[in-house]
């Protein structure tokens, strides 16, 4: 051991370390993120290295902060990192702690399309509701991509290839660099005025910063509202651009888009041979059961007809029948009869009714005589007595007993003899028979002195 110098612990030579990091000011970093672990399961810290051309340290980011960086991160991405070294005192190992992080380079871009993608989202051009379907098979494709690349004579080709009578416009434009969105919105505008069933959007592959021409905001917008549908081939697989998600189809490449468009022409004789087929056997079946139907329907209109036939016959024939329609003059003839028949029950009744009605008179008469002799009766004796006064009393008896009267003229009775004068007519009654006479001479009879001359 050498003089003067003493001997740390490990924890005292690590705490020094600790102590001495500790002191150093915040540093602002640059690098490329390079083995990236996170975040964690259960904490949700982040762990990885960043690196540049000579040298590498480790990096943790603790879970809030990681959550307002706003993207994920990956290895390659370029990020400025601003924090402090430090030491974990039971390993001893020095890393440094992110306080703040921000992406740069391609990182930055990534972040900037990420939340142009959140936005248009949000507004639904990302919506599968929003996208308008594309014909199985296209009679006229219009196509905007460079014309001085590949990609052209690849879609040319793929479409001579697998359907040569798909109708191909080749709307050229810029693909990349300053100003090529704004030729891209022109030769979309060009190629929906022509029309087409659908338009192919494409390009080859290149780097990220290559492909932003497609992450524009305009040109989205543009993709989006086209009044044709697009199908988009931008890049290779990985590649996925806004362009990509707002378009009604996206295709991995300039080639899958051009394939999606156009079906191979044997495809296309085989699905219409199989339709054919299907369409056969479907009308086969149709008919079949249609005729099973007619049959049916003709079997139900026979029966029917039939029944009614049969309904109509036995109404006819109760119809027929009848006496009246089998002889009419059967209806007079029994007229006849019952006439005669009433004519002859008349005969036999009226001797009947008469002699019936002789008897009750007869028997009535009786009655009514009876009554008649009963209800005379007690008159008959009163009538005797008064008949027997009024004969006593009558006049006649007095002139059946040699007494007469005397009447003038007018039949008035004479009761006083100066009624009378010499020359009068006089009516004289007797008890039988009268007389006239002329008056010669009146006297006036006194009962007490007898009769009195008296001078006319």
């Amino acid at each position: 051991m050498a003089a003067g110098k003493s001997t740390l612990t490990v924890s005292e030579a690590v705490g020094s370390a600790k102590a001495q990091v500790g002191s150093m000011p915040t540093l602002v970093v640059a690098g490329e993120v390079t083995g990236f672990r996170g975040p964690n399961a259960r904490s949700g810290h982040c762990y990885f290295q960043v690196k540049d051309d000579t040298s590498s340290m480790d990096v943790i980011v603790w879970r809030n902060t990681y959550a307002h960086l706003g993207a994920q991160l990956r290895d390659g991405m370029a990020v400025v990192l601003t924090g402090k070294f430090d030491v974990y005192v039971g390993t001893g190992r020095l890393s440094f702690i992110v306080r703040s992080l921000e992406l740069a380079g391609e990182g930055l871009l990534r972040q900037q399309v990420a939340a142009l993608a959140r936005k248009l989202e949000a507004e639904g051009l990302m919506a599968a509701e929003r996208k308008r379907p594309i014909p199985r098979f296209c009679v006229r494709v219009a196509v905007v991509t460079s014309l001085s690349g590949s990609v052209i004579d690849d879609v040319k080709r793929t479409l001579r290839r697998r359907n040569p009578l798909v109708e191909l416009d080749v709307v050229g434009c810029a693909v990349q660099g300053p100003g090529a969105t704004s030729t891209i919105i022109r030769a979309l505008e060009v190629a929906a005025a022509a029309r087409p069933e659908a338009i192919l959007l494409v390009r080859g592959g290149g780097s990220f910063e290559d492909l932003m021409t497609f992450n524009d905001e305009a040109l989205a917008r543009a993709v989006a509202n086209c009044p044709v549908p697009v199908v988009t081939g931008i890049g290779h697989e990985p590649d996925v651009s806004i362009c990509d998600m707002v378009s009604d189809r996206r295709s991995s490449t300039p080639t899958a888009a051009a394939e999606s468009v156009a079906p191979a022409i044997d495809e296309v004789v085989t699905v219409i041979e199989g339709r054919r087929q299907r369409m056969g056997a479907a009308l086969e079946a149709l008919v079949g059961t249609q005729s099973e139907r007619l049959e049916g329907y003709d079997l139900r209109a026979r029966q029917a007809v039939l029944g009614r036939v049969a309904k109509e016959r036995s109404v006819l024939e109760a119809m027929a029948s009848r006496r009246c329609l089998e002889d009419p003059m059967a209806f007079v003839e029994d007229r006849v009869v019952q006439l005669m028949q009433s004519e002859q029950r008349l005969h036999d009744a009226i001797p009947r009714l008469l002699e019936r009605d002789q008897r009750e008179i007869t028997m009535s008469a009786t009655r009514l005589k009876n009554c008649a002799e009963s209800f005379l009766r007690p008159f008959e004796a009163t009538m005797a007595r008064s008949a027997a006064s009024l004969e006593a009393l009558s006049p006649l008896a007095v002139l059946s007993r040699g007494y007469a009267i005397a009447q003038d003229k007018q039949g008035h009775v004479i009761s006083n003899a100066s009624e009378l004068s010499n020359g009068d007519n006089v009516r004289v009654r007797l008890a039988k028979g009268s007389f006239l006479a002329c008056v010669t001479e009146t006297e006036d009879y006194d009962l007490d002195n007898g009769p009195q001359k008296q001078e006319g």
